[in-house]
């Protein structure tokens, strides 16, 4: 009798039971993976996407603090509003103005401290916390200590300019020429550790290899920088701009506390504008509109900015 069939049906029976087992296992994992999703697609849910469709809604009534619900339908109302108020043209030429201040600093800082730290064999550990333990303190030490820099007449701000032999220093904080650069420089000394942590960090990965081929195909070392080292930190740049880019266009913390938005309004963001109209004037309809626009408009000059920065990073 042929063994033949029967060894045949065995192998087809093994790769049938194979096949199926494979097939468990994949339905297995996928169930998996969307077990450990579903914590953070409810937290996005409820937490982001959620509040965002109520803003958008909110924004086509008159809602206030002083009733419940939404208020009585006005359309588009609130939006033709915001775009015929100076108020809300000022405070959103004052978001752009912080971002400038901050946005390009904070990178071309970075990258120098890192560039320098780079260069140590031995004792990295403490340029890093000492860059990077500013950045660990709350908005709320840091706008004190920074009235207490720039506060007139006895300010350490004021005071060294006087030693310098400088004549009548100008108010920091209650010059609107000079407040909103006090509070940009005072968020560039707080903020410049996160970004060099991380062009530290992608300056390690750079193979010592790299450094010494250049050297040897004589590039000296503001060649090695400018060919060599900065193209490698293409993406690291590209973190950084965009992360800075969102974060200066949503500043609220240090202005709040430092200005409250003065001196004559200089100094007032975005969101600083959207949480007056809202919580002071108790107009949550008009400031959700206003928060959407904002939020539009962040959005779009993120992926413009992204854009750019990618583009830049392909041509080198």
């Amino acid at each position: 009798m042929s063994t033949a069939p029967m060894s045949t049906a065995r192998t087809t029976t093994a790769r049938t039971g194979t096949a199926a087992g494979q097939a468990a296992r994949t339905t297995g994992s996928r169930w998996t993976a969307s077990g450990m999703l579903l914590p953070f697609g409810a937290f996005y849910v409820v937490f982001l996407l959620g509040p965002l469709v109520y803003t958008a809604v909110a924004g086509f009534f008159n809602g206030s603090l002083v009733k419940g619900g939404l208020g009585d339908w006005v359309g588009l109302k609130n939006y033709a509003e915001a775009f015929g108020a100076p108020e809300f043209w000022s405070s959103l030429g004052n978001t752009l103005w912080f971002t400038v201040l901050t946005t390009v600093p904070l990178i071309v800082l970075a990258l120098a401290l890192a560039l320098m730290t780079d260069r140590f064999s031995r004792g990295k550990w403490f340029f890093r916390l000492a860059f990077f333990a500013p950045f660990m303190l709350p908005s709320s030490v840091i706008s004190l200590l920074f009235m207490w820099i720039y506060a007139d007449e006895i300010g350490l701000a004021q005071a060294t300019v006087k030693l310098l032999g400088g004549q009548a220093p100008p108010s920091w904080l209650g010059d609107p020429n000079w407040a909103m650069i006090s509070i940009a420089a005072a968020t560039v000394w707080w903020t410049v550790g996160f970004n060099f942590v991380i062009y530290l960090a992608a300056l390690q990965e750079i193979p010592r290899e790299v450094h010494e081929a250049a050297a040897m195909d004589g590039a000296g070392p503001w060649q090695r920088l400018r060919l060599v080292v900065v193209p490698m930190l293409g993406r690291a740049t590209t973190l950084v701009a965009v992360l800075q880019l969102v974060a200066s266009l949503k500043v609220f913390d240090q202005i709040y506390m430092m200005t409250n938005g003065g001196p004559e309004d200089s100094t007032r963001p975005s969101l600083l504008y959207v949480y007056q109209t809202g919580f002071t004037d108790s107009r949550t309809g008009y400031a959700s509109t206003v928060s959407l626009l904002l939020f539009v408009i962040i959005l779009l000059i993120s992926l413009v900015w992204f854009a750019l920065i990618r583009r830049t990073e392909k041509e080198a």
